[in-house]
């Protein structure tokens, strides 16, 4: 946190807001991420090819993104010491729980609390609360760094 620069968060928050904005202007719908690959499994006629190109394109923004800024990835690299099976792990259970939730952060807390959503702002905090709990749970009760 000592490296953040709120200029670019700035900037990033805007572009995310941007795109989703767009994104519901041309085709009408949420760009929730666990609600993309859902839809792609199993594949459905007319909705596997835009739903793969917008996927492809959240990995393309990574991969173009770490090489543009290289010091930037090394040093996120450096801030997680989890083992890379349980971050897998962990990713399949949130994958999981959204789909079980009716959405994920991305829908719920980017596009729908932007349409004033009840549902969304709840989802939202309830996210939020158990991301804040399990980190207080593991560094600071179970003594664990992340």
């Amino acid at each position: 946190m000592a490296s953040l620069d709120p200029g670019t968060a700035l900037a990033g928050g805007a572009l995310i807001g941007l795109a989703v904005t767009l994104f519901l202007w041309l085709t009408g719908r949420i760009a929730g991420n666990s609600g993309m690959i859902h839809g792609l499994i199993p594949p459905q006629r007319g909705q596997s090819l835009w739903r793969a190109l917008y996927l492809a394109g959240l990995v393309l923004g990574c991969w173009t993104y770490a090489a543009a800024f290289p010091g930037a990835v090394s040093h996120a690299k450096e801030a997680v010491s989890a083992d890379p099976i349980l971050i897998l792990f962990g990713g399949l259970l949130v994958g999981y729980g959204t789909r079980m939730g009716g959405g994920c952060t991305s829908g719920h807390g980017v596009c729908g609390i932007g349409r004033l959503s009840l549902r969304s702002l709840i989802a939202t905090l309830t996210f939020m609360a158990a991301g804040f709990l399990t980190v207080f749970l593991l560094r600071h009760v179970m003594g664990r760094a992340l």
